[in-house]
């Protein structure tokens, strides 16, 4: 990453200051009407001392926080809009948005919607300091003209939610301004004593009967209305939330927690009950990239010499959850299996309530991470999907197959309303297929590299290929598709060629360990990468226990994915 990056962004000590000295002399505009001065709950006893006002770099209780967002609403009111879920906490207040975007409040088809949550434990507070952070500098940034705010505002439309859990910011607050300090717990559920990240639909469950059965849908697994009327279980916030992600169709996602720093991806439950056991989703391949993509653009988290915050710990920059610890009903794995958003954990640091002291460089170490995952919404391919008379087909599933090893990747996403389809997807060929209910499906290839990243100047930034699909009613002949095979045939050979090779050399050596009578090398060229995979499959059968244990501990991790999901193909064609 380019050290430039790491700029002071001292203008935020400046509009800050400017900010506040518009309150009450500026015009409310139309975009900020749902957020009225009424909706500010004025507990003034909760707030921090005057004077520490004059520094962006406080925290801020609840009627700070929107004041904040209404000032930055009415210093950028173009490209901000204000708004608040459909239910407040426990406790009555509101859980606030700022949208960030050209032309706000409407969703442009063709460009991806992306959001970050904070806050979401009450005692857990750097995240929401960070998001209002990059409100301001979004806004500043963009209205001097940066070319990487432009980017980000022209063709992304960003939803920032501070505080998902305002309450339970309170009570720590209270408790660290009455003792000094907060407590591990204090705070980190909401008013009602529940942990947010435990309270949703539990759907891994649902999708591991599925996988084992092997039928059954592997996306957009409930109903939200039904799943709100039938479990009595679920707070006014997760609520709230479990709406907003069917209303708006979010494409990339991040939720800001602390007491570690790590960057944390699907799957949080583990398949076998485990308390910890690597648990691989389907887009493991691409939750491994997205989380790097914030860790090593962070400052420090990916520092191998860096001290981990548990001494019996380690300091690893991103984890599989389920092999951290495992978590059920959590937000991060509901998006995923309910929705086409991927989201991942950041913890953003070992103390949970630093001193506001801490949080200049704490912006510091997270304003380059920050701006680089915004920017992630735009990997892999998106694209439009219509009938052959050009309407928009909502709902279409967009499938995704490995073109190097043939095996699907076992997630769909959905078309939205208008057509648009966004499928997040890290380096690699791949084959994408367009189904719809009564139309023939249609496929292509593809060949992804992502280059978008902060470094990048943005005049090069360019947002995923188009990648669109037209199809034929079922009422009318199956359209002649010779050019997608042509494609398809076209990509595979350079598969062959090229970068795929090193993971074919590795199951030949492999095989030519546990049978080295058989000239492996000569056959190669006559296999496809899937065949291999079956050889192999078939040759550890023949070991002992113990010899097959240790062959496969031997084996990287991706080899071993590749292989079960051999496996599973083909005892699912028996």
């Amino acid at each position: 990453m380019e050290r430039k990056f790491y700029r002071c962004f001292c203008f935020l000590l400046l509009c800050i200051a400017s900010l506040s000295l518009s309150h009450g002399e500026t015009q409310r505009t139309d975009s900020d009407k749902s957020v009225k001065e009424s909706d500010i709950n004025q507990e003034t006893s909760n707030s921090p001392d005057p004077d520490a006002s004059a520094s962006i770099f406080t925290h801020h209780p609840y009627e700070q926080m929107i004041s904040l967002m209404l000032e930055v609403n009415r210093a950028c009111p173009d490209i901000t809009r204000i708004y608040n879920l459909s239910e407040p906490s426990v406790q009555g207040r509101n859980l606030t948005v700022l949208e960030i975007t050209e032309n706000p409040g409407v969703h442009k088809p063709g460009k991806p919607e992306f959001k970050y949550i904070g806050n979401m434990h009450g005692n857990e507070v750097v995240g929401k300091e960070m998001l209002l952070y990059l409100m301001i500098a979004l806004c500043e940034e963009y209205k001097k003209g940066d070319e990487l705010a432009k980017f980000v505002v022209s063709q992304t439309r960003v939803h920032i939610m501070p505080s998902m859990n305002p309450d339970g910011w309170e009570a720590a607050f209270k408790e660290m301004m009455e003792k000094g300090e907060a407590s591990w717990l204090t705070g980190r559920s909401n008013a009602n004593g529940v942990d947010l990240n435990r309270n949703f639909p539990d759907l891994n469950s649902e999708v591991y009967e599925h996988e084992h059965e092997h039928k059954g849908r592997n996306n957009h697994l409930v109903k939200v209305e039904k799943a709100i009327t039938n479990d009595k279980n679920l707070q006014p916030e997760t609520r709230a939330v479990m709406r907003w992600l069917a209303q708006i169709g979010f494409v990339l996602s991040a939720n800001l927690h602390g007491g570690d720093l790590v960057a944390n991806y699907p799957y949080d439950e583990t398949r076998s009950g485990k308390t910890q056991e690597y648990t691989a989703c389907p887009d493991d391949h691409t939750f491994v990239y997205l989380s790097k993509s914030y860790a090593f653009f962070h400052k420090t988290m990916a520092d191998p010499s860096r001290l981990p915050c548990d001494k019996q710990g380690d300091s690893k920059p991103i984890t599989n959850g389920g092999l951290w610890y495992s978590v059920a009903k959590g937000m991060q794995d509901y998006n995923y299996l309910n929705t086409n958003c991927f989201e991942i954990t950041l913890e953003l640091g070992c103390e949970k309530f630093p001193p506001a002291s801490a949080l200049e460089q704490l912006w510091l170490d997270n304003v380059a991470a920050l701006f680089n995952y915004i920017l992630q919404s735009h990997i892999g391919v998106k694209g439009f999907v219509k009938t052959t008379d050009n309407k928009p087909l909502a709902n279409a599933e967009i499938k995704v197959s490995n073109l190097a090893s043939g095996l699907p990747i076992e997630h769909d996403i959905l078309s939205l309303e208008d057509g648009d389809y966004y499928r997040l997807l890290a380096d690699g060929y791949y084959h994408i297929s367009a189904h719809a209910e009564d139309f023939h499906p249609m496929s292509r290839c593809v060949h992804i590299v992502n280059t978008i990243r902060v470094g990048v100047p943005p005049s090069e930034m360019s947002t995923a290929p188009e990648l669109n699909f037209t199809l034929t009613s079922k009422s009318l002949p199956k359209p002649d598709n010779k050019d997608e095979i042509a494609e398809c045939d076209a990509l595979w050979t350079e598969v062959q060629l090229g970068s795929q090779l090193d993971d074919r050399d590795l199951l030949i050596s492999i095989l030519s360990y546990l049978d080295p009578s058989t000239k492996w090398s000569a056959m190669a060229d006559r296999l496809t990468t899937v065949q291999l995979y079956y050889y192999l499959a078939e040759g550890l059968k023949l070991l002992k226990p113990e010899e097959m244990k240790e062959v496969l501990r031997l084996m990287p991790r991706a080899l071993q994915e590749q292989l079960d999901m051999v496996i599973s193909a083909t005892m699912n064609k028996k």
